[in-house]
């Protein structure tokens, strides 16, 4: 079936976050006909999926949609207010989002792209992917993970620190998350740390931190390696929340990655132990804060992906947070992947994208 009475869109964009409200924004300001289709049943994108006790006042920062002011820091939850205001954002500038559609895939159908989904196949002359990451959280294989027979959660389904009051909890992974759950944690129930790498410290994240972090990121792009976390460029800082944790030392005891999960618990290599440390360690429970991969998988079969497993992006025309354009497919733009995976990149790129989609309108209007 066909989702709309229009035979061919200029453009789609999949995904209603902060990425693919930015485009459609500029879509609708160039003029360009497109809809956005959108997987979950409201407004918020991701931030509606987080934890309830993540509120606004602990957020990194949420960046202004484009003519439409963020909302300040509060003590108010985070996954209500950014959903209210993304709801808002998208009644005020009469952005056309359709939801709930899961897209499922886009194949190149005689010089158009077929987008499919659960609600009905479109076709349209060019695509902006905006589909973020939170649908694809990352779990690594470890020998024994299967015969674990506490619980597991990953940061995707993190259930907030009251469910954990009384057990013994391994928190895995060394980036923000990591550090927000432990500071949560710690103070309520017994808590383990490991991660891979040595946590790199800073006081606080400024301005040049966030440039190197958005150009180690486009470094790989560029070399068309999949995107991968900034943490240890940006490094980690306490917020006064976790000042608590950190006076009960748990981020002082971080111990590195174990060699395998057992049925009640995990159990270090004899050669990854210090004088003192135990080669196995009980835990009632494991908490992957190991992030997420980009749910991209439905642009599998216009084949986008270099030799080295990730999407290359054309270099911007203004900035790294403007390269958007697939390299082995003009016609698709990616927003909030790679250097534009921020709510500021995000916001960049959904314009560069909605310039570059009446680019290539333009150029393939042209008489051959």
């Amino acid at each position: 079936m066909v989702g709309t009475l229009v035979s061919v869109y200029e453009s789609i964009v999949i995904g209603a976050g902060q990425a693919g409200l930015s485009a459609s924004y500029h879509l609708v300001r160039l003029g360009i006909e497109h809809v956005v289709l959108d997987g979950a049943p409201r407004a918020g994108g991701a931030w509606q999926h987080r934890w309830d006790s993540l509120t606004m006042g602990d957020v990194h920062g949420v960046a202004d949609l484009p003519d439409g002011p963020a909302p300040g820091r509060s003590g108010d939850r985070a996954n209500q207010v950014v959903p209210a205001w993304f709801e808002r954002y998208e009644a005020e500038h009469g952005l056309p989002v359709r939801r709930p559609v899961r897209v499922t895939s886009v194949r190149d159908r005689g010089g158009l792209l077929e987008v499919r989904s659960d609600a009905g196949t479109w076709l349209t002359r060019t695509l902006v992917n905006a589909t973020g990451t939170w649908e694809r959280p990352f779990v690594p294989a470890y020998p024994g993970i299967g015969t674990f027979r506490g619980e597991q959660f990953h940061t995707h389904d993190y259930p907030g620190a009251g469910h954990f009051r009384g057990k013994r909890v391994l928190v895995v992974g060394g980036g923000a998350s990591a550090v927000q759950f432990l500071g949560e944690l710690a103070p309520v129930t017994d808590v383990l740390w490991v991660t891979r790498r040595e946590p790199v410290w800073r006081e606080e994240f400024d301005e040049d931190a966030g440039r190197d972090a958005v150009a180690h990121v486009q470094e790989r792009v560029a070399a068309g390696l999949p995107p991968a976390s900034v943490v240890s460029v940006t490094g980690l800082a306490l917020r006064p929340q976790e000042l608590e944790a950190a006076r009960l030392g748990v981020y002082d005891r971080r111990r590195p990655m174990f060699a395998r999960i057992e049925p009640g618990g995990v159990r270090w290599a004899d050669d990854a132990t210090r004088p003192g440390e135990p080669a196995f360690e009980p835990v009632d429970s494991i908490l992957w804060a190991t992030g997420f991969r980009p749910a991209v998988t439905h642009l599998a079969p216009l084949g986008l992906r270099g030799e080295r497993g990730g999407i290359p992006l054309l270099p911007g025309t203004r900035d790294v947070q403007t390269s958007v354009t697939a390299v082995r497919d003009a016609r698709v733009q990616l927003v909030g992947y790679g250097p534009s995976a921020s709510t500021i990149g995000g916001n960049r790129a959904g314009r560069a994208a909605a310039l570059a989609v009446r680019r290539q309108l333009a150029a393939a209007s042209l008489p051959a």
